[in-house]
């Protein structure tokens, strides 16, 4: 009876290990994809412009860029359309908020307007390079590079039309660091998109 014992206790404590065995080699796997991704992500953004605000915007979203170029200038336009988005949204409430002047109102919407454009285009880019579809790879890219191009520029025409305009100055300066965060963000995703052009030329 005690042999019996101790040859299942023997078993049991086998599967125990065998199974922490699997458990600290699957943690060390993960460890290792994601300090790869993570390593992935900041040595692409050391190319862009911005490249602390290219690592951290896109930290987050290691696991699923892994070490992809497509998927990280995916990534990075994405979350560069969430800012612009929010932003957009953010402006439209101030807009209507009371005691602004005309001036600052048309400076306002001006800008709202040029963000919108700005949107519909990064949207496009995300929606052009994530289609799986591609026949004609040159061409998917021009498209994209165009439209993030455009969306960098409409950025910038905002920005600068709240450089002589005399607003009230909490709202210019918060208005105008939203505006360059994005404009900066575009800038790091349309590097990431050339960066990816380039590893099919």
């Amino acid at each position: 009876m005690a042999s019996i014992s101790s040859k299942y206790v023997s078993t049991l404590l086998l599967i125990l290990l065998s199974i922490c065995l699997h458990i600290n080699c699957s943690s060390a796997a993960r460890d290792l994809a994601e300090t790869t991704s993570t390593e992935f992500i900041r040595t692409s953004c050391s190319a862009t412009t911005y490249p602390k605000l290219c690592y951290s915007s896109l930290l987050t979203h290691a696991s699923k860029i892994q070490t992809s170029p497509m998927l990280l200038a995916n990534a990075a336009l994405s979350v560069t359309l969430a800012s612009a988005t929010s932003t957009s949204t953010m402006m439209q409430k101030l807009s209507q908020s009371h005691g602004m002047k005309p001036r600052e109102v048309s400076a306002m919407q001006d800008c709202m307007e040029e963000l919108s454009n700005s949107v519909d285009q990064i949207s496009r880019s995300i929606d052009e390079l994530g289609n799986g579809k591609v026949t004609n790879f040159k061409l998917m890219i021009n498209d994209v590079q165009t439209w993030a191009s455009a969306a960098l520029t409409d950025e910038n025409t905002c920005s600068e039309g709240f450089e002589g305009n005399p607003m009230n100055g909490k709202l210019k300066t918060l208005v105008r660091e939203q505006i360059v965060n994005i404009a900066h963000m575009t800038s790091n995703a349309l590097a990431l998109v050339n960066k990816y052009a380039s590893l099919h030329s």
